[in-house]
């Protein structure tokens, strides 16, 4: 009894870990997405919620029956067992599947800054250098002149 309990225990601090972190991962995911996918995989993680509820059910009935005076049914806890892992099964594909949405979203995909303030930069570069040239070329232009003055002298 005492292992079982040990087991049923640990799953449900797993658990409950795995879905305080995907909460507060999706907290901060959810604040950019616009409304549509926003209402699907809000219902998505509804029907996670509610499958939550049950898992806790399943657990509180695994304790009651452990409890039972007359011993537990093996039955119904080898059914609640399996249930419960289903359910926490299905529990971890979707909050990943919604985790992995919710990460793909780009809402300044359409945007151009980047491109835009990166062309800006280019220009100033180009600006630069183009000035840059205008200052070797009348350097070139002085030493030409100055090399023809000094031809002339001799």
């Amino acid at each position: 009894m005492p292992l079982l309990w040990d087991s049923v225990s640990k799953i449900l601090f797993n658990f409950s870990t795995l879905a305080r972190s995907s909460a507060l991962q999706f907290s901060h995911l959810f604040n950019s997405m616009d409304s549509q996918s926003q209402n699907t995989s809000l219902q998505r993680l509804q029907n996670v919620e509610k499958r939550i509820v049950r898992v806790l059910e399943l657990a509180g009935g695994v304790m009651d029956e452990m409890a039972n005076p007359s011993g537990p049914r093996k039955e119904v806890i080898d059914s609640h067992c399996s249930e419960f892992m289903q359910l926490i099964k299905d529990i971890q594909v979707t909050l990943r599947e919604e985790i992995k949405s919710a990460c793909e979203y780009r809402p300044f995909e359409k945007c151009d800054y980047v491109p835009r303030i990166s062309n800006e930069i280019c220009c100033k570069k180009l600006e630069y250098v183009i000035s840059q040239f205008d200052d070797m070329k009348r350097t070139i232009e002085g030493y030409h002149a100055a090399s023809l003055d000094n031809m002339a002298l001799d």
